[in-house]
């Protein structure tokens, strides 16, 4: 008896251990695209393309960069200025004075210089900031692309400003080189790449509530998001004015510089610059900003967007927020190239071809050889492609293709024994160079040691 008692205590003690039946797994749904081996060009690998299909400077752009003025410059700066305090806190029924006057002044001038082909629009949110609300307005100036995808190239530029207090509105704040010099290059850029039609969309975003920490492009950042749209580049322009007697270079801020979307987009911008403005260099730092300071750009890239800021090679922290930052403080030669280098690059990503699709890239038996495949772009002249040593923060040297070659090829004489990040791009009959693909990281094919 005793026996069978601890036999049942027993099974009871095992019933109560046994796992819960489960309810069933659904199937995992695929996120990837899976390849289509009919997308794939037919033919052999070529082996080591050569291409006369190479970045050089496009006259279209050339001509661009060469009408920009000083005199327009100078006359936004001093209309920014005249509005007296842009902060988000001022008046906004004064036909003259506050961020309402602003405002209307930008959606104005946004569709005179917009050559109809502008499309310009306000953006309302709501701000809760140290006890006070308010409702704050982006303007978005949209130049439409004619590829019709969802790929946008954002400029911005923040046009709030404010006196030392941050929501004082009604203190005499200039703010003409932060942020007027950045509207004025934003208006600019609109007035001449509204000019011509481009391939990519470009949105011009002038942002408000910058000062109080960002939160018109962090509006902007999710509505964006909400609407499915894809930002390949997202640049800010914030005190980009310069001064007499400064260094002549612009300084431009990419976090974690060799692996993110943000130094992909910063190496872009660098060799771009340098191919059409060589006289006004970048200094590129490995940084989100200056330390303990922040701008626009940050929203793009906490949403994991490519996003950098571009900014003045020296700044005067006494006119910060002063009363002295004055229109005439301003190196409208130092503005002009600010500017120049904005269109150079805007009008490459926009001018060429989308971004192709991210090759699949095989390490071949060989050491340092690799074999690439990826859909060909019937609008693609031909393709360059980056096998960039990850310790660079630059691109190095590119393997061209034409287009009659591209989508399966075998690449030899890289070093086996360094760790590459590879990205490809397109590129249009004038040279103009497309976005890059995301970076797809390749491990040393050889050891050190077995290198000969």
């Amino acid at each position: 008896m005793i026996w069978m008692l601890l036999g049942l205590l027993g099974l009871a003690g095992c019933g109560l251990l046994e796992m819960p039946e489960l309810p069933p797994v659904p199937t995992p749904v695929a996120t990837a695209v899976p390849w289509n081996g009919a997308q794939l060009p037919p033919g052999e690998v070529v082996l080591d393309p050569v291409s006369d299909i190479v970045p050089v400077v496009d006259p279209q752009i050339a001509g661009l960069i060469a009408t920009v003025s000083q005199q327009q410059l100078m006359g936004y700066v001093q209309t920014m200025q005249s509005f007296g305090n842009r902060n988000v806190f001022s008046v906004t029924d004064d036909p003259a004075f506050g961020i309402g006057a602003t405002r209307q002044w930008l959606v104005d001038e946004f569709t005179r210089v917009g050559n109809g082909r502008l499309q310009v629009a306000i953006q309302e949110f709501p701000l809760f900031y140290n006890g006070l609300a308010t409702n704050p307005y982006n303007v978005v100036a949209t130049l439409p692309g004619q590829v019709g995808n969802n790929d946008l190239i954002v400029i911005m530029a923040h046009y709030d400003n404010r006196a030392p207090e941050p929501t004082d509105g009604e203190t005499y704040a200039p703010g003409a080189n932060d942020n007027g010099s950045g509207i004025a290059l934003l208006l600019e850029s609109a007035r001449l790449l509204s000019a011509y039609e481009w391939n990519q969309t470009i949105v011009f975003l002038a942002a408000a509530a910058e000062e109080q920490g960002t939160f018109g492009s962090r509006h902007f950042v999710q509505t964006a998001f909400l609407e499915g749209k894809n930002i390949i580049a997202a640049i800010n322009y914030d005190a980009v004015g310069g001064r007499p007697g400064i260094p002549q270079y612009a300084r431009l801020f990419a976090p974690n510089l060799r692996e993110s979307p943000s130094g992909e987009l910063a190496r872009y911008y660098e060799y771009i610059a340098g191919l059409y403005v060589p006289a006004f260099p970048l200094q590129v730092v490995d940084a989100l900003d200056r330390e303990g300071r922040w701008g626009d750009h940050r929203e793009f890239v906490n949403a994991g967007m490519p996003g950098i800021r571009v900014i003045e090679s020296v700044e005067d922290p006494d006119m910060v927020n002063s009363r002295t930052d004055t229109w005439d403080r301003i190196d409208y030669n130092y503005l002009q190239q600010m500017v120049q280098m904005n269109i150079a690059v805007v009008a490459n990503l926009a001018g060429a071809p989308p971004t192709p699709q991210t090759p699949i890239i095989q390490a071949l038996d060989s050491p340092g050889d690799f074999w690439l495949r990826w859909p060909t772009d019937p609008n693609a002249a031909g393709y360059a492609i980056s096998f960039r040593p990850l310790a660079e923060g630059s691109f190095t040297t590119f393997r061209f293709v034409r287009a009659n070659q591209a989508g399966n090829v075998a690449l030899t004489g890289l070093n086996p024994t360094l760790t590459y990040a590879v990205s490809m791009t397109a590129l249009d009959e004038h040279g103009r160079l497309g976005d890059f693909t995301p970076e797809v990281i390749m491990p040393p094919t050889q050891s050190a040691a077995q290198a000969p």
